[in-house]
């Protein structure tokens, strides 16, 4: 029997999901959806950390643990054997950190990434969210107790927006779901903001970190030829989601339901990872929650 959960992630430091192809001044630019420009991080660079986590968990000799194999499928070279039975969709954005005037930051999402949402809990059993709040251009709705308004005003970066509605019944959602870290779900809960779409769309395609890397000749202590590049991240504190689907093993050997397969999986209780490019210079640590509709 075949099982289903979604992966929140939680981005504490700059998280880089490589596009591969320069983008106009930056050379290593994160990977978006083309049709909405949104962030996303690859699902098979998702599925590559969680194999490399359990291996290292367990112990075991890289792909000789049956649970890993009928998990994530045989190493490369032999993939024609069986197919793994884990799924994992791309990492799609929940909500973006954005500077605030008052309240330090908030976490701005939107109507369109929160029916999306919607649509991937139901694929995982879930039931329904909270009633979506759905503010006009230039309005934000965000909890009545909330720090980021001053003056029944938001202002993030330089654009001030007047609050439309009550949004503290979706920030407690995903408060509850997204973090384990209770100083984090606190904040969350306060400092959540559902934008316009076109706002929120306008945030992600601008409000990213680009860094500028350089590589110094050891000697001399002067940058080396042509060793300048510009890097894009998604800023620390951005969350994001994956739909997490697991069948029944395809491995022969070790026939084993799906249900219980990704039990094993959680049962590692993974709560820290590393995710994307940057991993010697601290880039890329992100805390992880299974959540499923029984939660």
């Amino acid at each position: 029997m075949s099982d289903q959960a979604i992966l929140f992630i939680h981005a504490l430091t700059g998280l880089h999901p490589g596009g591969g192809t320069a983008l106009g001044v930056i050379d290593l630019p994160i990977r978006r959806e083309r049709h909405t420009n949104w962030p996303i991080v690859p699902g098979s660079s998702l599925k590559g950390v969680l194999r490399s986590e359990y291996n290292r968990r367990v112990g075991s000799k890289p792909d000789r643990n049956p649970v890993v194999l009928a998990l994530f499928g045989p190493p490369t070279g032999s993939s024609s054997e069986h197919a793994g039975a884990l799924t994992l969709s791309d990492a799609r954005i929940l909500a973006f950190p954005v500077r605030s005037l008052s309240g330090v930051f908030a976490w701005v999402t939107c109507p369109a990434v929160l029916e999306r949402l919607q649509r991937d809990l139901s694929i995982a059993g879930g039931g329904p969210l909270p009633e979506i709040p759905r503010p006009d251009p230039n309005s934000a709705c965000c909890a009545s107790s909330s720090p980021l308004v001053a003056g029944g005003k938001i202002i993030l970066e330089e654009f001030e927006f007047s609050i439309s509605e009550d949004g503290g019944e979706i920030s407690s959602w995903v408060a509850d779901r997204v973090t384990a870290d209770t100083p984090s779900a606190k904040r969350i809960c306060r400092h959540l903001a559902v934008l316009h779409d076109d706002d929120f769309t306008h945030f992600v395609s601008n409000a990213t970190e680009i860094v500028a890397r350089i590589g110094l000749d050891y000697h001399l202590k002067t940058a080396r030829p042509s060793a300048l590049f510009y890097e894009e991240y998604l800023p620390s504190e951005t969350l994001l989601y994956s739909l997490v689907i697991c069948q029944d093993s395809h491995r022969a050997e070790f026939p084993i339901e799906g249900r219980e397969l990704l039990q094993k999986l959680e049962s590692l209780k993974l709560s820290h990872v590393q995710i994307g490019g940057g991993e010697t210079v601290g880039k890329g640590i992100c805390a992880i929650r299974f959540f499923r509709a029984t939660d």
